[in-house]
């Protein structure tokens, strides 16, 4: 679904991504790990173009996005949902009305058709009751949720997820992790960018470790934590676990 070959990013002087080659098959739930600084999220940020790559090729379902551009790009953003660290939520518009904003203005749906999409994933995740609230009425998990909802509302087929649970009390990062392993059964093909092993280790297909900008290593979940060979990943799976 997703190649990415020789994948460079810098910001001025600071070589953030360093020659990444990496091929993401559909179905796959990806989970992303390492330290802060060593360009986890940048990496995810660049499988959209919400960073433009200094160098380097993705391809995404075959074709080069890195050389797309204008209404072609926004069609290909559009099969990529994104979830952030801090819900980016419309606080001046209802919760139905924060999902159903871009299918709607993108003509990609009817006003109807958009809110019965939207109440339908609300019941899906409990939260039909909070369909006339705004965001500031709501908890950090079910804001957090909602913005996942929003993000399915586009029927994208990857969903990436960048540290989603980071910004959550610890209490509500529970069911924004149970959400995404309901998303994981249902097949969807996920990249994670997190901080929760218990995740990466239940959820995972495959998980990869970053450091100083490139992925340093990679494995099943049960080979990458019960037998890493990095010396790097060795010391931070010593200091998370």
């Amino acid at each position: 679904m997703i190649d990415v070959k020789k994948l460079n990013k810098s910001f001025g002087d600071n070589h953030v991504l360093k020659d990444i080659d990496e091929h993401i098959s559909r179905g796959e739930k990806v989970v992303i790990v390492g330290p802060s600084g060593s360009g986890k999220s940048t990496f995810l940020r660049c499988l959209n173009l919400m960073e433009i790559p200094s160098s380097g090729d993705i391809f995404f379902e075959d074709k080069n996005i890195t050389k797309t551009k204008g209404k072609q790009l926004n069609a290909m953003r559009q099969k990529m949902g994104m979830v952030f660290q801090h819900f980016n939520l419309f606080p001046h518009l209802t919760i139905l009305d924060n999902i159903t904003l871009a299918p709607i203005k993108l003509k990609l749906m009817s006003k109807k058709q958009a809110q019965e999409k939207a109440m339908q994933l609300l019941k899906r995740v409990g939260l039909v009751d909070k369909a006339k609230q705004y965001p500031n009425q709501l908890s950090g998990g079910q804001k957090q949720r909602i913005a996942i909802v929003r993000a399915l509302a586009m029927n994208p087929q990857v969903m990436l997820f960048d540290e989603p649970t980071s910004a959550l009390d610890p209490e509500m990062v529970g069911e924004v992790l149970d959400l995404m392993k309901q998303l994981a059964i249902d097949g969807m093909t996920m990249v994670v960018v997190t901080h929760e092993m218990g995740f990466a280790r239940e959820v995972g297909s495959r998980v990869l470790f970053m450091d100083e900008g490139r992925i340093v290593e990679q494995n099943t979940p049960k080979e990458f934590f019960d037998s890493p060979q990095n010396p790097r990943l060795k010391d931070f799976l010593s200091k998370v676990l």
